[in-house]
C-alpha cells in the first residue's frame, strides 16, 4: 500500500521551500514512502535504484530532486535532464508531472515520443528546454538529426520502468543514448519490478547506487481485491459481459493480448451498449491521447487496452482491472493490476483465466505468492447473455471486417485513418441509447 511517510513533511526531506509549496497545491501533504526514502538520498548526491509498487509516487520521487538541482544549479540549465520511459503515454504524464511541480520556478519541458511530428519537436527542442522526457527510439533519432539537441551537459538521467527499459526491446537505443551523454551525471532508475541481471545495470554507469525497496520484490498493494474465474474459451466474452454489467457504473480496464482484440471487444460492448474505448499501439498518438482523455474525463467507462497501457499511467478513478487474456509474462500483471488501488484506494482485479491459459495464471500465483479466490457467478447466469452477446460480436467483426477491406484498398493498415466515434458508430460523441441489460 502507497502509504505516507509518518510525520514526515516535504520539508523535513530537504526541499527548496517552493517546491514545498508546489507539492501543498498539488494536495500532497506528506510524501508517500518511497518519497521519503529515495529524496533525501538523491539531494545528497547519489544514484538511487527504487523499487516501489505501482501508484506509490515514484515520479514524485524523481522530480522533486531533479528540480530542487535546477534551482540550485548555476546557468545554463538547458538539457538539464532526460527522462526516458518504455511507452508514449508514460512521457507524456511524466513531463505534465514535472510541469505541475516546476509551474513557479519556471520550468520548460519537452516531450520527444513517436507518433507526433519531429519538426514540431525540434521547435520544442531549440525553445532549449530543462527536462527532456522520451521514449528511447525518439530521443535518439533527435540526437542524431536535430541541430544544437547535444546533451553532453546532461547532469541528471532517469530510466523510469527500468526493467522494461533494460531489455533487450530497447537496448540498441538505449545503448546508443548512453553514448551521447556524460558518464559524470546522477543516475536515477525506477520501476515496480527489477531485473536481477547486474550487467545490465552496469552498462547504465552506475555509481555506487543506492537501492530502496518500498515494496517487496514483486507485490500487489493490500486495497487491491484480486480474483480469478476458470471457464471455457467459448464463454470468455460473456463472463466479461456479466462482470461489467454486475458493476455498471464503475471505471474499468480491460486488458488484452492484441490491438485487433481492444478494437474487436469496444465494438461489441458499444453494441451492447456500454461506453466502451481502445487504446492500442497500432492507433496514431493523437488517437490514443484522445481514447485516453475520454476515459479519464468519464466520457467512456471502459477502456479496452494492451499491456501499451500497463505502465505508468496514473488514471486515479480506475475501480476495475480485468484481465481479459492473461499475460504471458507474470511481471505484466503486476503493471496491469497497478492501474487500480492506487494511492491508497481500494480496487478489484479479476482475472479470466481459459483451459489454454492456466499455466500462465498459475505463474502469476507463484509470483506473487498469493492463492486467489475465485469470482462468485452462476455459470447458467452468465450463459443466459450468450445469444446476444454472440451477436453484437458477430456484428462487430463484420463491420471490422468491412471497414478493414476499405482501408487495405486506399493503402491504410488500420483503425486510426478514422475517428475513434466513427469507427465505434457513435454520433457527436455520444453512445448508444440502448444500455445492456440482462434480463
Amino acid at each position: 500500500m502507497a502509504e505516507d511517510a509518518e510525520g514526515v513533511t516535504f520539508k523535513d526531506l530537504g526541499l527548496a521551500d517552493q517546491l514545498v509549496d508546489a507539492c501543498e497545491k498539488l494536495g500532497w501533504t506528506r510524501p508517500l514512502k518511497i518519497q521519503a526514502e529515495a529524496i533525501p538520498l538523491a539531494l545528497e548526491g547519489k544514484d538511487v535504484i527504487g523499487l516501489a509498487q505501482t501508484g506509490s509516487g515514484k515520479t514524485g520521487a524523481f522530480a522533486l530532486p531533479i528540480l530542487h538541482a535546477l534551482l540550485e544549479a548555476p546557468r545554463p540549465k538547458h538539457f538539464f535532464s532526460l527522462v526516458l520511459s518504455p511507452t508514449r503515454e508514460l512521457a507524456i504524464q511524466i513531463s505534465e508531472q514535472f510541469e505541475a511541480l516546476g509551474a513557479e520556478i519556471g520550468v520548460k519541458c519537452a516531450v520527444l515520443v513517436g507518433g507526433i511530428d519531429m519538426v514540431s519537436q525540434a521547435v520544442k527542442i531549440g525553445k532549449q528546454p530543462h527536462i527532456i522526457v522520451g521514449t528511447p527510439g525518439r530521443v535518439l533519432d533527435h540526437l542524431k538529426n536535430t541541430k544544437g539537441f547535444i546533451l553532453n551537459g546532461l547532469k541528471y538521467l532517469v530510466l523510469d520502468e527500468a526493467d522494461r527499459l533494460l531489455n533487450e526491446d530497447f537496448e540498441q537505443s538505449l545503448h546508443e543514448i548512453l553514448e551521447a551523454i556524460p558518464r559524470q551525471r546522477r543516475t536515477f532508475l525506477f520501476s515496480a519490478t527489477m531485473t536481477k541481471k547486474v550487467e545490465k545495470l552496469q552498462r547504465v554507469h552506475l555509481r555506487n547506487p543506492v537501492k530502496i525497496e518500498a515494496a517487496s520484490k514483486y507485490s500487489t498493494v493490500d486495497t487491491l481485491k484480486q480474483q480469478f474465474r476458470f471457464l471455457p474459451a467459448k464463454h470468455k466474452d460473456c463472463y466479461l459481459v456479466y462482470i461489467l454489467n454486475e458493476m455498471a457504473g464503475s471505471t474499468s480496464m480491460v486488458f488484452t493480448r492484441t490491438c485487433d482484440s481492444t478494437q474487436l471487444l469496444a465494438l461489441t460492448l458499444r453494441n451492447l451498449g456500454f461506453k466502451a474505448i481502445p487504446i492500442n499501439g497500432h492507433m496514431s498518438q493523437s488517437k490514443r491521447l484522445g481514447a485516453l482523455n475520454k476515459f479519464k474525463s468519464g466520457d467512456c467507462n471502459i477502456l479496452l487496452c494492451t499491456d501499451v497501457a500497463s505502465r505508468g499511467l496514473d488514471i486515479p478513478t480506475v475501480d476495475m482491472v480485468i484481465n481479459y487474456d492473461i499475460p504471458t509474462n507474470s511481471k505484466d500483471y503486476i503493471h496491469r493490476v497497478g492501474r487500480t488501488a492506487r494511492a491508497g484506494r481500494s480496487g478489484v482485479a479479476i482475472s479470466l483465466v481459459n483451459q489454454y491459459e492456466l499455466e500462465w495464471y498459475l505463474q502469476i500465483e507463484k509470483l506473487i505468492k498469493k492463492k486467489l479466490p475465485e469470482y462468485p457467478a452462476q455459470e447458467e447466469e452468465v450463459l443466459l447473455l450468450e445469444e446476444r452477446v454472440s451477436e453484437a460480436k458477430r456484428l462487430s467483426a463484420m463491420k471490422l471486417k468491412e471497414n478493414g477491406g476499405k482501408r487495405r484498398r486506399n493503402g491504410e493498415g488500420d483503425i486510426e485513418g478514422e475517428d475513434i466515434e466513427k469507427y465505434l458508430g457513435l454520433k457527436d460523441g455520444k453512445s448508444s441509447k440502448k444500455k445492456f441489460r440482462r434480463k
